[in-house]
Order: structure tokens, then C-alpha cells, then sequence
């Protein structure tokens, strides 16, 4: 015999919705998504892909693993995302020299110029946001949520 349980009032819903720090950044995560998508469409760019070139802008080519974990993916995920770029001629996926197995991954020149167009529309778009927030009394750091990433 199955035991029926109990339904969830509704203010318990309002609650999680009002409270919970997991909904409110994904909420926050896909709306600050939508809004560089948007800033970064003139240059065939995503946001995501745009966090990807930066994290590849280095003194030395990093491994594939190290911006897997800048970037808090697995390693399967990032090389699918590397694969367009890759296709684009904008990055290069090449042997790490001391470590045949490991990948070291690096910008092109036409990922250097790519990134070198974005930047500015990451600034004025980062501007913008950041503006609205103080605004609107609620500023955020981007510290606060590098501190709940590790």
C-alpha cells in the first residue's frame, strides 16, 4: 500500500521563490546571458564563447584542463565548445610538448583580433549592468559569486 503524502502548501512555493539562491542565479544567470548574446551577435559571439577566448588570452597557452576548470566545465563540454572556434580559425588545439596526452590550447590571430573587438562591448555592456544594479540599490560584485565557485 502506497502512503500518500502531504501537498506542499503554497507558501512554500512563494518561500523557495523568494529565497532560494540557486533559482535566483540561474534567473540572474540567464538574463546577464541573453543581455552579452545580444551585445556580442555583431561578431557571430556568445557569451559563453566570448569567457572562452578570454580564458585562453595567456603569456603561455594553458591545458585544456586548466581552463576547463577556470571556466567550472568537464572536460567532454569544453572540447565541444572548442569545436566551432576551433572550425572558425580562431583557436588552435595542439600536443602539450611535455605531456603528449595533455592539450594546450591558444588564440589565433583571428581570435586575438575577435577578442580584441569584443572587449569593448564587454566593457560598455558590463558598464551598463553594473550601473542598473547600483541603480536599483542592489549592486552585486562578481567576488560574491567567485566566492561560491571555489
Amino acid at each position: 500500500m502506497s502512503k500518500t503524502l502531504a501537498p506542499i502548501p503554497y507558501a512554500t512555493t512563494l518561500h523557495v521563490r523568494d529565497t532560494c539562491l540557486c533559482l535566483a542565479t540561474q534567473r540572474a544567470a540567464r538574463t546577464l546571458a541573453r543581455r552579452f548574446d545580444d551585445a556580442f551577435r555583431p561578431l557571430d559571439l556568445t557569451n559563453g564563447q566570448f569567457s572562452l577566448l578570454m580564458s585562453l588570452n595567456r603569456p603561455e597557452p594553458p591545458t585544456l584542463g586548466s581552463v576547463a576548470n577556470l571556466l567550472a566545465m568537464d572536460r567532454t563540454t569544453l572540447t565541444a565548445a572548442l569545436k566551432p572556434l576551433e572550425r572558425r580559425g580562431l583557436l588552435t588545439v595542439a600536443p602539450d610538448a611535455a605531456d603528449r596526452r595533455s592539450r594546450r590550447l591558444g588564440l589565433t590571430s583571428e581570435g586575438m583580433a575577435l577578442l580584441a573587438r569584443a572587449v569593448p562591448i564587454w566593457t560598455q555592456t558590463h558598464a551598463e549592468i553594473d550601473a542598473a544594479l547600483a541603480a536599483s540599490g542592489r549592486p552585486l560584485a562578481a567576488g560574491q559569486l567567485a566566492g561560491l565557485a571555489g
